[in-house]
């Protein structure tokens, strides 16, 4: 956003910043490859992963580093909260047709 303010762009790296350095702390190097390439193609689920990994942390839940496997398992449970269930429904269109009329 090249019009907002610059303290805003200063608060919203600051808080990247610091998200980075928490994630460093929580994921070992595979892990964190992992992540880096999950958010290439779903961004949106690694924001996710990233948050609940970050909360983990300040509560205290996170015992040593988080390694590929750990992340593993964090991204099936994400996966599941936010599956969404798709459903087909198929309208067929009653049409008022006989085979009597047709004319030829």
């Amino acid at each position: 956003d090249p019009s907002g303010d610059p303290s805003q762009q200063e608060a919203k790296q600051r808080e990247a910043e610091i998200r980075n350095t928490i994630l460093a702390q929580v994921l070992d190097q595979a892990a964190r490859a992992r992540l880096s390439n999950l958010a290439l193609v779903k961004p949106e689920k690694a924001k996710a992963v990233e948050n609940y990994l970050i909360q983990m942390a300040r509560f205290g839940q996170l015992a040593g580093k988080v390694s590929e496997q750990g992340l593993i398992e964090i991204l099936e449970k994400v996966s599941q909260q936010t599956e969404k269930k798709t459903t087909v429904k198929f309208n067929r269109r009653k049409v008022l047709d006989s085979d009597e009329e047709d004319d030829y």
